[in-house]
């Protein structure tokens, strides 16, 4: 398999206690395997507490982007961190359903400030 090119890389931002993580661009399998690492390898690095991974541009959801999200948010809470999912178009909730995807362990919300509130409550909720 061919090395993606550096543009092809999704940026991880720390805010925080948090991680933003904003797909700007339809992900090939190779750039969601590569997310997966990078995500789990920044959460180690930061000690960040949540993860929000912004999904609005995304157009194309397969059952490999689903499970691997999903296995995002299981891997990231052994590592003491939450998973928000942001922007999901609803071309992609339909998705979603049709495939019979269950993804344990995210949370949803509409838009990043959403997203943000959720995180900051189970922040709170694990500090008391």
């Amino acid at each position: 398999m061919n090395e993606p090119s550096i543009s092809s890389k999704i940026p991880i931002i720390k805010l925080g206690h948090y991680l933003l993580v904003p797909i700007q661009v339809d992900m090939t399998d190779y750039m969601v395997a590569d997310l997966q690492t990078s995500v789990l390898a920044a959460i180690d690095r930061t000690g960040a507490k949540g993860v929000l991974i912004d999904i609005s541009v995304l157009e194309m959801f397969d059952s490999f982007i689903g499970r691997t999200l999903s296995d995002i948010a299981r891997m990231a809470a052994v590592m003491d961190a939450a998973v928000v999912i942001v922007g999901m178009q609803p071309a992609v909730a339909i998705t979603l359903v049709e495939l019979g995807l269950e993804m344990t362990g995210i949370d949803y919300a509409l838009n990043i400030e959403r997203g943000m509130t959720l995180l900051n409550q189970r922040l709170r909720e694990t500090d008391t």
